[in-house]
């Protein structure tokens, strides 16, 4: 054991994203305690942001899921973008849920040791989710919609276009 010293937490942390949630007027539901869903719109789709406490571990679990099922067939070449996607993140990770083919932004945060959260930790975890589902979208379409290979679909997704037509 690294630590003798136990500290617990003050307030359960999905508390505080509700509060957030309630302050943008977000839509959202929580059936559970550790859990909250929140609704929120991007400029390419509505995504869905589960924050979910996980007491055993200490830790915030955020998962940022949007309406793009990947069927059987494209499955590799998706896996194949997500890796190259994944080179390039520094915070969270993209993933493919089992159950349903559904694309997700993942992430945790550690609150070891009664660590507290702060509003602006919990803005910044769903701004991030959201940047980076955003950032990507077009690419994970054009894998699925246009047959694309991995390669292709990020770099015709991240092409930055300079001046003004």
């Amino acid at each position: 054991m690294l630590s003798q010293i136990e500290l617990t937490q003050t307030e359960n942390p999905v508390d505080q994203i509700e509060r957030i949630a309630s302050h943008n007027q977000w839509s959202f539901d929580r059936d559970e305690e550790d859990e909250i869903s929140i609704a929120v719109a991007g400029a390419f789709t509505e995504y869905n942001i589960a924050f979910t406490w996980l007491a055993d571990m200490e830790a915030l679990h955020v998962a940022c899921a949007f309406d793009l099922k990947v069927p059987q067939a494209r499955r590799n070449d998706m896996l194949a973008l997500m890796a190259l996607i994944n080179e390039q993140l520094w915070i969270g990770h993209f993933d493919i849920w089992p159950q349903d083919g559904v694309i997700m932004f993942r992430h945790a945060m550690l609150l070891s040791g009664g660590a507290a959260l702060n509003a602006r930790q919990c803005e910044a975890a769903l701004t991030n989710a959201v940047v980076a589902c955003e950032r990507y979208y077009q690419a994970f379409q054009f894998v699925v919609w246009a047959g694309k290979s991995a390669r292709e679909a990020l770099d015709t997704a991240i092409l930055e276009t300079k001046g003004e037509a």
